[in-house]
């Protein structure tokens, strides 16, 4: 499978019009079903996608990613994606390659070595070493999956309490959403594993974050089940076996009537698919949303996709995510709601060709308070927990 999307840019960004467009038609359903729920939000879509190149000043360099972690490699049959954000990652690069020690350019010898491989094979022995890597456009387009999970109870947005054990950005865009629409918003970390974003840039994860509570615990400890049986939405995006090995997944908890518990995943729920590890713009290969400079190009050798937007999986599916578990409260909730960074990619990957939407800037967020240190509201996340459990 090969989508590709037409030579329409916004800003240094490359997003095209038709991406925006659909982004901008989500943003306002959310606006519209919050209000229907009680609640108030002005999501503001180009501000959701473009808000955190605008924050740190990045744009995409043609294959190279605009965070600068991700890059488009040409393979023997045609091309890849390969993410090293993590220096667990850049250690594992001379496995990868088969080599003794670190070579003196690691991107120069991936590149050598995808060109000797088919896409299929250069992918498949990245991700056995646990790397996020993918195809261009191997992924097809899918919706969200509502599974009913629980007895449904209409709650207005103001009186729920929402558990966020996402990180990075897809997750905690939806908790941030959320929380802005009136819901009461927990971030749970564990003491020894944080949200990457939080040793990252303050601007950003302050913008994602600052509207939580922060409740910081062992994710080994009692205390994580109790709010969980006390949410009435819990966001996740851990591999889907994580929480089940701790006996925390949503089919072995006790809910509440109307629980919606969201499940943000790089490539969904089921088989092989669901120990791959993504990040937004390897996701975003997955699922064809790149960028061709010319259609009239294609066919020569230099030739080949970029970079569109800033890792852009993670902001679309973000804005889907909320969609979808707003949706599901719309119905009462007691669902589980799966959604997909790779699919999500894929949809607007294969979005109709429209006019040209004029270059804007990136549209830079207003700045957000500090998010609260972590584990600043461990008192109050207990008390709320206690008045929950006592009410039962």
């Amino acid at each position: 499978m090969r989508n590709s999307m037409q030579n329409v840019l916004v800003g240094s960004l490359g997003i095209p019009d038709a991406v925006l467009a659909r982004a901008r038609w989500v943003a306002d359903a959310i606006n519209r079903t919050a209000t229907a729920l009680g609640g108030s939000v002005v999501a503001d879509a180009d501000e959701i996608v473009t808000g955190r190149a605008g924050l740190l000043g990045i744009a995409p360099a043609g294959r190279v990613s605009a965070g600068g972690s991700t890059r488009l490699l040409a393979a023997r049959d045609g091309w890849c994606a390969l993410t090293l954000s993590r220096d667990d990652d850049v250690e594992t690069v001379p496995a990868l390659l088969e080599l003794s020690e670190q070579p003196a350019d690691p991107w120069a010898a991936l590149a050598d070595a995808a060109a000797d491989r088919d896409a299929a094979e250069f992918v498949a022995r990245a991700r056995l070493l646990d790397l996020p890597a993918a195809e261009l456009g191997e992924v097809s387009a899918a919706p969200a999956r509502f599974v009913v999970s629980g007895q449904r109870a209409s709650k207005a947005l103001p009186e729920l309490l929402v558990a966020d054990l996402s990180s990075m950005w897809a997750g905690p865009l939806c908790g941030h959403l959320l929380a802005a629409a009136g819901a009461t918003v927990v971030k749970v970390e564990g003491h020894n594993r944080t949200d990457g974003t939080r040793n990252g840039s303050p601007a950003f994860f302050d913008w994602m974050n600052s509207s939580k509570l922060s409740y910081a615990i062992d994710f080994r400890d009692d205390a994580l089940r109790r709010l969980l049986e006390v949410a009435d939405v819990v966001i996740e995006s851990s591999r889907p076996a994580a929480l089940t090995r701790r006996g925390l997944g949503p089919e072995q908890l006790s809910g509440r009537p109307g629980r919606v518990w969201l499940r943000v995943t790089g490539y969904g729920t089921e088989g092989e698919c669901a120990n791959r590890v993504a990040f937004g713009d390897d996701a975003a290969v997955a699922g064809g949303l790149v960028e061709y400079a010319d259609a009239d190009v294609r066919s020569t050798d230099d030739f080949g996709p970029a970079f569109v937007g800033d890792a852009i999986a993670d902001p679309l599916t973000g804005l889907e995510a909320t969609l979808a578990a707003l949706d599901a409260l719309g119905r009462g909730g007691g669902e589980i709601v799966e959604i997909a960074l790779a699919e999500v990619a894929a949809n607007y990957a294969a979005l109709p060709r429209t006019g040209t939407t004029a270059a804007e800037p990136p549209r830079i967020p207003l700045p957000a308070r500090a998010a609260a240190p972590l584990g600043a509201d461990n008192e109050r996340v207990c008390e709320l927990i206690e008045k929950r459990l006592a009410a039962c």
